[in-house]
């Protein structure tokens, strides 16, 4: 098992999957479904507020991906998605492909939490070491 991504040629989830109407109906209504049950969508990683012009969704598992002959479905539980702007995004895929544990040990739900934490760490540590420089 490896939580590294694949270039798009090797990757049909990414090439394919991402680019969709199964996946944009899903994205759609999982934007729908946060607003209803929280107010604001935030981002997982820096908590900044957006939208679903403004925010990315990242997979915590994809067991709700599935490919058929007739195309994909998209049937992903709404707690297996998370928000984040695509900075943040990147962010915990760089952290998550550079951390040997967290690219092939744990799950991707686990991966993906453990780098967000990590990551919101180091964020705090610098609002901090700016705030005391002032």
């Amino acid at each position: 098992m490896s939580n590294r991504r694949r270039p798009n040629r090797e990757n049909s989830y990414r090439a394919r999957y991402l680019h969709s109407p199964a996946w944009f109906a899903r994205r759609d209504r999982w934007f729908i479904d946060e607003e209803r049950l929280h107010g604001k969508v935030r981002c997982a990683l820096c908590l900044g507020a957006g939208s679903a012009h403004s925010l990315e969704l990242h997979h915590l598992d994809y067991r709700g991906v599935t490919q058929t002959p007739y195309g994909w479905t998209a049937h992903e539980r709404h707690e297996d998605l998370t928000a984040l702007h695509p900075r943040c995004h990147e962010y915990v895929h760089q952290l998550i492909e550079r951390d040997r544990a967290l690219s092939g040990f744990v799950s991707r739900r686990t991966a993906s939490i453990q780098a967000i934490a990590r990551l919101q760490a180091k964020i705090g540590r610098y609002i901090e070491t700016a705030l005391d420089q002032q």
